[in-house]
């Protein structure tokens, strides 16, 4: 799943209101000082490569604190001419100028935060921790200006009789709730209180972060003989003794962790100790009492967000987040979840009763676990359906999914190619660069892949962008996907699971919403959209991996080039509602956790963590043993470092709306090129210039319904 790792909060939203993207050219006021040349940092000056690529061969790790310093720097000067500018504000001198401003400061932190999240050291991540404050800092400078905003609420206060066009407008509005949302109504007393709690918390956000990337890292388990891996195909067996050898232990296995509670390895291993100890480091990853135990900065994080909600005027900080959201009030987002969790834990519950009788029956003499989910629905899964995950994967060679899969899904609907380069620089030797053109060969994107996971690297798949589509200055969007999937051994090729064959859809998904951006503001551009609406593009997106003319393209066996037979096929489609009570009850029980922690009150925010973990699982009725939260509390990087704080409802949210506009497709003919322009022009295309469910309401013709939804989970 995605987190939009693209800047830390506090330069989001700075730049949301002050200009997000990377210049093509000089747009400062015409009285504005040119920035300081330097003949060192590549970062001072826009990119002379195709599209504004980052000069990665280039740049240095000490480049990147001085140039966001310097940006910084650099651009309170120019937000400084905007306030200060003696003429009445205008939609032009004000909103619009504040649109082109922070150009230095954009291009270096959208290069340094890709970095801390796919490719971090000591280096970056000190830079990140000193920065952090700075950035927070920096945000409050400009929207807790009182004269720059009271030219942005002129301007808001006369836009319906400005001339503006529809666009012009959505920014103006855009503009002043930013400044709102960010305390510019507050006193001057709960000002300087708000930048205290500003600067803390995306220190502490930093910090967890880096905590918990050690975390997992220090939290694989070693194996010595190699025996306990019985289960597990070579290939994995390979990667597992590459990754010890250069954790320095040659001659050994080590099982590493992703970011979720399960762990893939848990399916295949036959050693039911060993799948107990994997699944312990799991879960206790960040909850050793060690330097790398995040639990007294989430405590730390809960009572400040509540503080600061209070401060704006929320009861909770859930309230503060959804308040600018689609599902307006935690109230809806929490109904969205609760009403269906009855049905998704019944369905869990008869799943573990099949996955008990497999162990009864094998004389296994234990009660079933969540250590013990996986390996005997794997069974249940072949009973039932005659479907082993090891039949499957050597028909999904990433080559040939991303090619033949991915990209062909998205020309037979978009019209577009992608065609990869080598010329361009990269920052790590995995990552891959594609040009991006559309049905008349005019190019507009480029597009980076990095695929692989490593240490240096969070857990998790994201998409963001280098480079911001920007009507303004003619830029198009620079596009990164990041995944984690096992790199193969040297000589090996990169086989992917089922799941995560639908990860490089959906994060593909992500970078077609930023591809097909077509906005005059860039700040209105692509993904920058709610939470609930942005994982839209891309849960849809997720749908074609599965279409039969995409699927017989690229599901072909990596050695013989064979298609996969159709009585597989048939298998991989009946089971494709298999296990979904458990896939759906982890998942609301984390989104419920989110919701439980920031919908306290600041007086009662510092809690215990694991035991406000345990209590919240039981008010919400989702508290069953063997089937945790797809991320515990304490290693729940969406909301505690991620920028999903009371957001990860939102892929729930933004799965009714996939599955109903899915539905649209099967009934207006499927995958056509005719269906995918209406879907890239009334929902891909428009950023988010106009109200989204409205938007969504003129493609399909009425409200979504939930009820494709259901269909598709098995739940009804």
């Amino acid at each position: 799943m995605l987190r939009k790792l693209l800047l830390s909060s506090a330069i989001a939203l700075a730049l949301s209101a002050c200009g997000e993207r990377t210049e093509t050219g000089s747009t400062m006021p015409e009285t504005q000082t040119a920035a300081p040349a330097s003949t060192e940092n590549p970062l001072f000056a826009a990119s002379t490569l195709p599209f504004q690529a980052p000069p990665f061969d280039k740049l240095k790790d000490a480049d990147y604190q001085p140039a966001i310093e310097e940006g910084m720097k650099q651009h309170l000067a120019e937000v400084r001419q905007i306030a200060d500018n003696p003429e009445p504000a205008t939609f032009e001198n004000t909103i619009e100028a504040l649109e082109r401003s922070g150009a230095l400061l954009t291009r270096a932190a959208g290069v340094f935060f890709a970095l801390t999240s796919a490719n971090t050291n000591e280096t970056l991540q000190a830079a990140e921790e000193a920065l952090a404050p700075k950035l927070a800092e920096h945000s409050d400078e400009i929207h807790l200006d009182p004269k720059l905003f009271a030219r942005v609420k002129a301007v808001h206060d006369q836009r319906d009789g400005l001339g503006l066009t529809p666009e012009q407008i959505t920014l103006v509005e855009h503009t002043y709730r930013n400044f709102e949302r960010a305390g510019a109504l507050l006193s001057d007393a709960d000002k300087a209180e708000l930048r205290k709690l500003n600067a803390e918390e995306s220190t502490l956000s930093t910090a967890f972060g880096n905590k918990l990337l050690a975390a997992n890292n220090a939290g694989g388990v070693f194996v010595t003989d190699v025996a306990r891996l019985d289960g597990l195909d070579e290939a994995t067996i390979a990667a597992a003794a590459d990754a010890a050898k250069a954790a320095g232990k040659e001659g050994q296995w080590l099982l590493s962790l992703q970011n979720t509670t399960q762990q893939p390895v848990l399916a295949s291993l036959k050693d039911r100790s060993l799948r107990e100890e994997v699944f312990a480091a799991s879960i206790g990853r960040a909850e050793k009492g060690d330097a790398n135990d995040t639990r007294a900065t989430i405590q730390r994080l809960a009572e400040l967000r509540a503080r600061k909600a209070q401060l704006l005027g929320f009861a909770n900080y859930a309230a503060y987040s959804i308040a600018d959201q689609m599902a307006a009030t935690p109230e809806a987002a929490l109904k969205l979840l609760t009403d269906t969790v009855p049905a998704a834990t019944a369905r869990a519950r008869a799943e573990l009763a099949k996955i008990q009788g497999v162990v009864d029956a094998q004389g296994g003499g234990f009660t079933a676990g969540a250590a013990d989910w996986d390996f005997y629905a794997e069974q249940v899964r072949k009973a039932e359906f005659d479907l082993d995950e090891a039949q499957i994967r050597p028909y999904f060679e990433l080559d040939r999914v991303l090619n033949d899969g991915v990209f062909f899904a998205a020309n037979k609907l978009y019209g577009i190619t992608a065609t990869e380069r080598t010329d361009l620089p990269v920052y790590h030797p995995d990552v891959r660069v594609f040009d991006i053109k559309d049905e008349d060969g005019t190019q507009i994107a480029l597009f980076y892949l990095d695929p692989f996971k490593r240490d240096s690297k969070q857990g998790g798949a994201w998409m963001g962008n280098f480079v911001e589509q920007d009507g303004l200055t003619g830029a198009i969007p620079v596009v990164y996907n990041v995944e984690n999937f096992t790199k193969p051994a040297a000589g090996q090729p990169a086989l992917l699971s089922w799941d995560e064959v639908t990860t490089l859809f959906h994060e593909f998904g992500h970078a077609l919403h930023g591809f097909f951006s077509k906005t005059r503001y860039p700040s209105l551009a692509g993904t920058n959209v709610p939470r609930d609406f942005v994982e839209f593009p891309s849960q849809f997106n997720e749908h074609w991996a599965l279409d039969p003319t995409v699927f017989a393209n690229y599901a072909k066996h990596h050695e013989t080039g064979e298609a996969m037979p159709q009585a597989l096929v048939d298998k991989i489609v009946k089971a494709r509602t298999f296990n979904q009570g458990y896939a759906t009850t982890e998942y609301l029980s984390a989104a419920l956790l989110d919701l439980a922690w920031h919908t306290l009150p600041p007086e009662d925010a510092k809690q215990d963590v694991d035991a406000f973990e345990r209590q919240a699982l039981a008010k919400y009725q989702v508290d069953l043993p063997a089937v945790p939260p797809r991320y515990r509390t304490s290693y729940f990087s969406h909301i505690w470092g991620g920028g999903y704080a009371a957001g990860y409802y939102a892929y729930f949210g933004a799965e009714v709306l996939d599955h109903d506009a899915f539905q649209w497709f099967r009934e207006n003919g499927g995958l056509t090129r005719e269906n995918g322009q209406i879907f890239r022009d009334k929902i891909l295309s428009i950023g988010h210039t106009r109200d989204l469910a409205q938007a969504y309401r003129e493609f399909r013709g009425k409200d979504p319904s939930v009820e494709p939804l259901l269909e598709h989970r098995g739940l009804k």
